[in-house]
C-alpha cells in the first residue's frame, strides 16, 4: 500500500486506510514459539539485554493481570514484552534480573521503542519499578484513520499496513499474566503484540524513524 504523510498540529502523522472485513485478510503470522523467549536467569536476562540493544527500534508492550472488582487498582505491569525482528523476550517481573534488564533497555536512548498506546505503559513502569520510558513512539499517535478521528489501534494498523489479521483473544487478553508459568497462548499473545508493532513500523517507509521523528517521545523525568 501507499501511504502519505499529512501535517497536523506542527507533527508529521501517517495516514491509513481503516480496514472492516478483517475476515477476508490472512493471518499475521507472528513468531513461532521456538523463537520467544523468557529469560529466567540473571544469565540470560544479561544475554537478552545484549541482543536487544544491538537493534536500532524494537517492539514494546506490557501486559498486567487485570482487574475485575470496582475500585480495585492494578499492581502492573507483570509482564514486559520486546520483540526484536528475529525474536521476543518475555519478562517476567519479580524474576531475578528482570527489573535491572528492562530498565537498562527501556532507559536506553540507543534504542527506539515502538508500540500502541503507551501512555499506561509508561505510567505503570515509573509507578512501579521506578523506570523513565526513553527514547520511544507510539503509534497509536503516529497514525491516523483517512476521514475518521480516533486513535488507530494495532488490529487496525495490522490490517492497513501490512494486509493481514492479528488474532486478539479476549480469552487470552484478561488471563492472568502474572502466573509463573505462562500457556502457550499466553507466550504467543504477549509476543506477537510488541512483534506486530515492530512490523508495521517497519512496514511504514524506508526509514520510518526519520519519517517519525518529530513523534518519538523521550520520558518526562520526575521533577527533584
Amino acid at each position: 500500500m501507499e501511504n502519505h504523510d499529512a501535517i497536523v498540529s506542527g507533527g508529521t502523522i501517517i495516514r491509513i486506510p481503516q480496514v472492516t472485513q478483517l475476515d477476508s485478510l490472512p493471518c499475521f503470522a507472528g513468531l513461532a514459539l521456538d523463537r520467544i523467549v523468557i529469560p529466567r536467569t540473571p544469565t540470560e536476562f544479561r544475554q537478552a539485554v545484549e541482543d536487544v540493544l544491538g537493534h536500532a527500534q524494537i517492539g514494546f508492550d506490557t501486559e498486567s493481570k487485570p482487574t475485575f472488582r470496582v475500585g480495585e487498582r492494578s499492581d502492573g505491569p507483570h509482564l514486559i514484552q520486546l520483540a526484536t525482528p528475529e525474536r521476543a523476550y518475555l519478562l517476567q517481573i519479580g524474576a531475578q534480573g528482570c527489573a535491572e534488564a528492562a530498565k537498562q533497555i527501556l532507559e536506553s536512548e540507543r534504542v527506539l521503542k515502538v508500540g500502541f498506546g503507551l501512555g499506561s505503559d509508561r505510567s505503570r513502569l515509573r509507578t512501579r519499578l521506578g523506570i523513565e520510558l526513553q527514547h520511544s513512539i507510539d503509534l497509536g499517535t503516529a497514525l491516523r484513520y483517512e476521514g475518521k478521528k480516533g486513535q488507530v489501534g494495532l488490529r487496525g494498523a495490522v490490517a492497513a499496513v501490512l494486509g493481514a489479521a492479528i488474532s486478539k483473544s479476549r480469552r487470552v487478553s484478561t488471563s492472568n499474566w502474572a502466573n509463573a508459568r505462562l500457556t502457550e497462548a499466553q507466550q504467543r499473545y504477549a509476543a506477537n503484540d510488541a512483534y506486530a508493532a515492530l512490523a508495521v513500523f517497519l512496514a511504514l517507509g524506508d526509514d520510518p524513524e526519520r519519517l517519525l521523528a518529530d513523534r518519538i517521545m523521550p520520558a518526562r523525568r520526575p521533577q527533584p
